[in-house]
């Protein structure tokens, strides 16, 4: 007779999916979920009142953190462990009995295979099932070597190049390792491109976040020598918004390659200003507002990046509407960003426009705020000293910040 599926914990499942959790993930009300399940519960339009938790009902942020539940996921794993081998699982629960093999990996890896996409799929399942997977795969000699081979190969469908750039991109790999990889395939970045350039928004999302860890590494060969059309696909990221994630990443990797000067233009001649006005415009949240003001101070110490920023109608309000706002660490980026434009770019136009839009008042506030630091008040006070004469009895400061002003 044969006997009853083994009865999976009632803990271990999702409480959406009511399946065995893959990926156990933690909102901000303590209640896990797999991550598969609670995301796209969040990506459902949200009902009247906003989104809640779907267990405890309570409200949720518009873009809540998933905190990974490493605690349960090892007792999922030590659970499916303890079942004997000739026990009868569901399916979903076979599926996550145990990791992948060396074995395994190394077979999906082979020449023969790893220009298939079906391999470089299951590849990409493996490392979303859970960290053992991954462990295994970034454990195996030459994996990073040979999924690069994919993404550079000329003969490689652009299919098996988006599978190949999405596995990278969810791997850790080792600045050894990437650069070996720089080093070897020197039309990297020109594959990348292509897979940017993808009408598939996720692929686009994995490009992005594999050139921020190039980026990072920064080698300066490398680094200079990017085609203006993939610094242009990395600021696209940015204005199409595809993600919070793919976002971030674009802000990383834009924010790593300004300090290389001839690297910086580019950027700039690539729209990046304007995209990340239009960006800050949109009030985004903390954390991408931080990151778009960190790229736009190291833009704007290049007289271009300057021109590009004043040239905006928007743009001196809106980096003045980010101090006091947002954090400590937006408000000095916030205020370097004016800082260069003052000591730099400080025509009467600009000068007046500062006063008009509430930018000179922002920073006498800046002067007397708590929320500021320390650096952040001396940069303020530079700024306002250097045109007092100016602005200390411009008839767009109100008598309330005209008494904050420096004397």
């Amino acid at each position: 007779m044969a006997s009853a599926p083994a009865e999976v914990p009632s803990h271990f499942l999702c409480p959406i999916s009511l399946q065995l959790m893959r990926d156990p993930v933690t909102l901000p009300t303590g209640i896990s979920y797999d991550r598969a399940a609670i995301s796209r519960w969040l990506a459902a339009p949200a009902p009247a009142g906003g989104r809640t938790c779907p267990v405890t009902r309570v409200p949720l942020p518009p873009q809540p953190q998933l905190t990974p539940n490493h605690t349960l996921r090892r007792l999922i794993h030590a659970w499916l462990a303890s079942l004997s081998p000739g026990a009868e699982v569901d399916e979903d629960v076979a599926a996550l009995r145990a990791p992948a093999s060396g074995a395994e990996v190394a077979a999906l890896l082979s020449d023969d295979a790893a220009v298939r996409v079906e391999a470089l799929k299951r590849l990409r399942e493996l490392v979303a099932e859970c960290e053992d997977n991954r462990a295994v795969l970034e454990s195996q000699d030459g994996v990073f070597d040979a999924l690069s081979r994919v993404v550079s190969s000329g003969d490689a469908c652009s299919t098996a190049r988006e599978e190949a750039v999405g596995v990278l991109a969810s791997l850790r790999i080792p600045e050894p390792e990437l650069a070996g990889v720089v080093a070897r395939y020197s039309n990297l970045g020109e594959a990348l491109t292509a897979v940017l350039r993808s009408s598939n928004l996720k692929s686009r999302a994995n490009a992005a976040l594999l050139v921020r860890s190039l980026s990072e590494a920064a080698w300066p060969a490398w680094v200079i020598g990017l085609s203006p059309e993939l610094l242009a696909e990395v600021v696209r990221v940015v204005r199409d918004r595809i993600s919070s994630r793919a976002t971030k990443a674009a802000l990383h990797a834009l924010a790593a390659l300004c300090p290389y000067g001839r690297t910086r233009v580019k950027i700039v001649g690539a729209d990046a200003v304007p995209a990340l006005v239009d960006l800050l415009l949109d009030d985004p949240e903390r954390r991408v507002c931080e990151l778009a003001l960190a790229a736009l101070d190291r833009l704007c110490t290049c007289a271009e990046g300057r021109a590009e920023l004043v040239a905006h109608a928007a743009g001196l309000a809106v980096v003045g509407k980010k101090v006091l706002r947002v954090s400590d660490a937006a408000s000095e980026r916030a205020v370097r960003v004016l800082r260069s434009v003052a000591r730099h770019a400080a025509t009467p136009a600009v000068l007046q426009e500062m006063a008009q839009s509430g930018v000179v008042a922002k920073l006498c506030a800046a002067l007397r705020s708590e929320q500021c630091g320390v650096r952040t008040k001396e940069k303020a006070h530079e700024v306002l000293k250097l045109h007092s004469r100016t602005w200390r009895t411009s008839p767009c400061l109100s008598p309330t910040f005209s008494g904050l002003y420096p004397s």
